[in-house]
């Protein structure tokens, strides 16, 4: 029964996840602070402290460093600024959450798409593994971009588009700046990785198989959570700051559609990889 408890409140967490991280709100941020929380213990216990502290200058300090020149100059995400939270702390002109969320779902990318390279997130021993394990967490990251910044941008005014955007009033460079910054991150850390490896060890400690599942079904979570907006047939008109109109169902249908194929699909090929990996080892 007891054992049992940390599997019902990961259970339950789920649920919140699905409920509420979908929309700009106060239980939204809490539930994203939370899932934050779980990523870096979850990191701690895979990794030890030591690659976890490096994993978490690098990925702020490339965060902070590409999403203040974003908003000074354009590059490489297109021109835009925050409106989210504002009574935040804020490093240059970004409020301070924004460098544990990339840290929070980049460690999910990072395990999701190393599970789909055959665990290449636990033991980078091939200089391929260390080249292509990045190149695939990035897109795992911007998968989740790609489905959230429309509706957290046109519809919530968490952060606004100066020129608007194509795909409902983001433009495409912000998904090309995205996944430059997520992937120089992820690359640093592989690198990072592959330097202080020992031969014939993995990088990451010994656990069970169940302790790997626990990222990818917070990805699914996070992916679930945009269904919601729509399956609750939230209606209405948004205008983007060039005066353009969408209409707000029309735009959560097409966030739904697009996560079904893309964040919902990397993991369930992920959930897949790692079933098929246990099976093979009874």
């Amino acid at each position: 029964m007891i054992r049992g408890l940390p599997w019902l409140a990961l259970a339950l967490f789920e649920m919140a996840v699905i409920a509420l991280a979908g929309s700009p709100s106060p239980a939204g941020e809490l539930v994203a602070a939370c899932g934050i929380v779980i990523a870096a213990v979850h990191m701690l216990l895979a990794y030890g402290w030591r690659d976890t502290l490096a994993y978490l200058l690098i990925c702020l300090v490339i965060t902070f460093t590409m999403e203040n020149i974003g908003i000074a100059s354009g590059f490489p995400f297109g021109h835009y600024h925050f409106e989210v939270l504002p009574m935040l702390p804020h490093i240059g002109t970004v409020p301070i959450i924004v460098g544990p969320l990339y840290f929070g779902m980049g460690y999910m990318a990072w395990v999701v798409a190393g599970t789909l390279l055959d665990d290449a997130h636990r033991r980078l021993d091939r200089p391929f593994l260390v080249l292509a394990l990045p190149v695939v967490a990035a897109f795992v990251m911007v998968q989740w971009d790609v489905v959230m910044d429309p509706p957290f941008s046109t519809l919530g005014k968490a952060w606004i588009w100066h020129d608007g955007g194509g795909y409902f009033g983001v433009p495409l460079s912000n998904f090309l700046g995205w996944y430059l910054t997520v992937w120089l991150f992820f690359q640093a850390f592989a690198v990072y990785l592959y330097r202080r490896r020992k031969p014939g060890a993995e990088q990451t400690r010994a656990h069970g198989r169940a302790f790997w599942l626990v990222p990818i079904l917070l990805y699914l979570g996070v992916a679930l959570s945009h269904a919601v907006p729509w399956l609750l047939r939230r209606g209405g008109d948004a205008v983007d700051s060039t005066g353009q109109h969408w209409n707000a169902l029309a735009l959560h249908e097409t966030t739904a559609t697009v996560m079904l194929f893309t964040m919902l699909y990397t993991a369930v090929l992920a959930l897949l990889r790692w079933y098929m990996r246990g099976a093979r080892t009874v």
